[in-house]
């Protein structure tokens, strides 16, 4: 794959409040073209609209050289949705949910979009005896195949974690993800991949990423990394390193690598977040070109089909580090 042909890369723009306390949306769009390598951009829905239009947001995102890659749903910014937003025991609730959703589906599309995240952490449940499970399970694929048929045109992906902000999420991790995808049975439902909360979830990247690819599809691809303990949001491959180059292996090999979103949280430790945002370009583009060596390595391949795990990983270890 040559350069021209890399991903484009978008990152979290909520990082770059702090550059400026007191700043909004459009500040943050500004510091993130200043950051050079950053060609798209997620915006959260409803949050990030609450002062700017869809015509004004997409001016500010042309004025930094991004374009709009696609729309983040936040309920659980909005006290309303504690208790859930698909959900929630007051169907009001639940309908408010799904209408603000639609809303998101439409402004992607005014601006150009392609999908919308559902991220539903707000969707799960902390007690024993707190939830009718079945019944939540029904209302949430009911209100995933509404927002599916509102604009078959939009990608819909759903974002799984096991936790955060409820003590157990109702979708936590992939197995569970694939089975609301097959009850929903739409076209343009798929998946966006987390690595931190893979491994949050005690999975392995490069695996969860092949059964979507048999089960599902690909649809957004968050990188960043972590020790597995919680949601660390830490910058791509600084802990991670082999099984991030796994990952990417697999998705040059499903064809999946059209933006790759950096969900890093630079503002948690104190980093300049335009200067973390070009370690996350710098890391990536070193760790793709050694996916892009290794995604046709023949002695991997075999060395792979015979399960020579001390093989394979002399193979890639001289792709990373040399020798």
């Amino acid at each position: 794959m040559s350069r021209a042909n890399r991903p484009r890369y978008a990152a979290r723009l909520n990082a770059f409040k702090q550059l400026s306390p007191g700043s909004d949306v459009r500040d943050w769009i500004t510091a993130a073209g200043q950051v050079g390598g950053l060609g798209a951009a997620d915006l959260n829905f409803p949050d990030h609209f609450a002062i700017y239009n869809a015509t004004q947001m997409a001016g500010f995102l042309n004025d930094a050289g991004m374009t709009l890659n696609g729309v983040a749903m936040r309920y659980y910014s909005d006290p309303g949705f504690k208790l859930g937003a698909f959900t929630h025991p007051d169907p009001q609730v639940r309908s408010a949910a799904l209408d603000i959703t639609k809303q998101g589906v439409d402004t992607c599309a005014a601006m150009g979009g392609k999908t919308v995240t559902l991220w539903m952490g707000q969707d799960g449940f902390d007690y024993a005896f707190q939830m009718d499970y079945a019944a939540a399970w029904d209302r949430t694929i009911e209100a995933i195949s509404k927002i599916c048929a509102h604009n078959p045109a939009i990608d819909i992906a759903i974002e799984y974690k096991p936790n955060e902000p409820r003590a157990y999420a109702l979708m936590p991790d992939i197995g569970t993800t694939l089975l609301a995808c097959h009850a929903v049975n739409a076209p343009n439902l798929g998946v966006t991949l987390d690595f931190a909360h893979v491994l949050y979830a005690d999975e392995m990247p490069a695996h969860s990423a092949a059964l979507i690819g048999r089960h599902s599809r690909m649809i957004g691809l968050h990188l960043n990394d972590g020790y597995g303990k919680r949601d660390d949001g830490l910058m791509v491959g600084s802990v991670h390193a082999i099984q991030t180059v796994e990952l990417l292996v697999a998705m040059l090999r499903m064809n999946q690598t059209d933006v790759i979103y950096f969900d890093t949280f630079p503002d948690m430790g104190g980093l300049n977040p335009i200067e973390e945002a070009r370690t996350n370009i710098a890391l990536t583009d070193r760790l793709m070109e050694v996916a892009e060596a290794l995604s046709d390595d023949v002695a991997l391949g075999e060395a792979i089909d015979q399960q020579d795990a001390a093989l394979s990983h002399r193979i890639v270890a001289k792709a990373l580090f040399g020798g």
